[in-house]
């Protein structure tokens, strides 16, 4: 067990190079007159900040809480066309998606992305036939261009073979196609730092209190940093408000009478310690349009998810009794009991899918962006998906130049002469980076654990060097923080001084692997708030 003893006592000084301090930041942004004030640190409002600077405008951008606190890391972790889309006749969405996909994971970021095959198993009286999963597997590899080999059919012996705990009761067939995987939070936080190298000026930990009006018109914001209580203001020319499931109390501020633009469907999902490897993940039909997901990931197993109407607080949803119930007893249809032991669930998480307003069940609204043009000009934008990113920062940035009157002026370049594929920093081929922590070890101290190489090279690409230098100039810092984990004390320095870690919970939860492992100790959260100063 890692105890209190164990931390490193490295201080609490910044490393040369770091970031500037919050106050030099708030200073900053109450200075300055921004072109365009994105509110809301999710992955839509981080798309569209970094979108809008690479195009020359003044931007700033800032959130309540974390950077990706709270939709925007409680997905499934998935970059995917979206096999399910296919039975509503949606082929150019799922030709679309794919082609973000594969642009994510191939020119933007394969650094922070991997291809995940997966098993679509069709049992005896379940809601679809192998032939017609045979089909839609072919035909949804065919609208990726086959990128990912060919879609087809698997015996269950083979699949059982790649997977162990897969059910081959009644089992007929296995479909067979391929995905890509993600760890959301950190994909997040490097386009937050792709977003600041094109000149963003971001704060997290800061909550709007009010608005700025100039004539009737949404002229900027009123803020409270969060970490020290000092109160501050932002002026812009334009107000994007990308706050997700709060986007409608935004919009309240802006217009007391605005009517409610979205509902949230809430997904949950557990994570369990695996009883065996999985070289595949599953993806079990549970009735005619829903499936259950069981994901290998972070040396995990991810299941989820559900999909209910949600009418509460955004900030109080939570995984309920009920919810492990039911992610549980669907996993149930393909995979062995041992697997699913609550002993085995070391952490569970919510997230709210931002849906367009309307009646209907929550599982068959379409994923799509909702944009509102509210009365003193401030844009809302909420919705859309995870895959399609980039493609949403684009969007939002079309509909931004194309407003009457032109607020953001003239003297920026358009999101159409960007380049097309950017990619986020870090970019490296993970498996070289992995490789050269390894050969590039300390001369006279022990070399890089390889599960430690593998973690750094693919969560942080080419920065991992920058981390093992941390290391290896403090052989304390180069310390595992848990011996259940591959991460060390390095990734939290590096957290505090270069990725806008402010809390326990932003390190443990976020930038590191720790909560989700289930071993965010006493002792190691008193250890990360020492390092962090607090």
């Amino acid at each position: 067990m890692t105890t209190l003893q164990s931390v490193p006592a490295l201080g609490t000084h910044p490393a040369s190079g770091s970031l500037p301090s919050r106050a030099e930041t708030r200073d900053r942004l109450s200075k300055a007159t921004y072109d365009l004030l994105v509110i809301g640190g999710g992955i839509l409002g981080i798309s569209t900040a970094w979108h809008a600077a690479q195009s020359g405008l003044r931007v700033a951008l800032v959130d309540a809480g974390d950077f990706a606190g709270a939709t925007s890391s409680a997905s499934s972790k998935l970059l995917h066309g979206g096999l399910r889309y296919l039975q509503t006749g949606a082929v150019k969405l799922v030709a679309e998606n794919h082609f973000e996909r594969r642009a994510v994971s191939r020119q933007v970021a394969p650094h922070l992305a991997n291809p995940l095959t997966f098993y679509l198993p069709v049992y005896k009286g379940g809601p679809h036939g192998a032939a017609k999963l045979g089909a839609g597997v072919f035909a949804y590899s065919a609208l990726s261009a086959f990128g990912d080999g060919v879609g087809h059919l698997l015996s269950p012996a083979k699949a059982a073979q790649d997977v162990p705990e897969l059910r081959t009761d009644n089992l007929k067939a296995v479909a067979v196609y391929g995905d890509d995987q993600m760890n959301d939070a950190r994909m997040a936080l490097m386009t937050v730092r792709a977003a600041v190298d094109a000149g963003a000026t971001v704060l997290n930990h800061a909550e709007v209190t009010g608005l700025r009006f100039t004539r009737g018109r949404v002229t900027g914001a009123e803020l409270k940093d969060r970490t020290s209580g000092d109160e501050f203001g932002v002026t812009a020319r334009l107000v994007l408000n990308a706050t997700g499931p709060w986007v409608d109390h935004l919009r309240r501020m802006e217009d007391p009478d605005a009517a409610p633009s979205i509902r949230l469907s809430k997904g949950a999902h557990l994570v369990l310690k695996r009883t065996s490897p999985w070289k595949a993940a599953l993806a079990t039909p549970i009735d005619k349009y829903r499936i259950t997901f069981a994901l290998p990931w972070e040396d995990m197993l991810l299941l989820g998810t559900t999909d209910e109407e949600y009418e509460g607080d955004p900030g109080q949803v939570e995984v309920t009794e009920k919810d492990t119930a039911q992610i549980l007893d669907e996993a149930a249809f393909s995979i062995r009991d041992q697997q699913l032991s609550r002993d085995l669930i070391t952490y569970a998480f919510a997230g709210l899918r931002v849906l367009p307003g309307g009646p209907g069940d929550t599982s068959k609204a379409k994923r799509e962006t909702v944009v509102t043009e509210g009365r003193g000009g401030m844009l809302s934008v909420a919705g859309g998906k995870w895959t399609t990113f980039r493609h949403i920062g684009r969007t939002v940035m079309k509909k931004l130049e194309q407003l009457p009157g032109h607020p953001l002026g003239e003297d920026y370049e358009p999101v159409s002469a960007l380049p097309k594929r950017l990619p986020l920093p870090g970019i490296a081929n993970p498996n070289a980076v992995a490789h050269r922590l390894l050969v590039d070890g300390p001369a006279p101290g022990p070399r890089m654990a390889a599960d430690t190489a593998k973690h750094l090279a693919t969560h942080y690409g080419s920065l991992s060097f920058d981390i093992a230098r941390m290391a290896n100039e403090n052989p304390e810092l180069a310390r595992r923080i848990h011996p259940d984990a591959p991460e060390i004390w390095a990734q939290v320095a590096y957290a505090r001084d270069h990725e806008w870690a402010e809390t326990a919970d932003d390190v443990l939860r976020r930038r590191t692997t720790l909560t989700i492992r289930g071993l965010a100790t006493d002792e190691i959260r008193a250890g990360v708030e020492n390092m962090l100063g607090k």
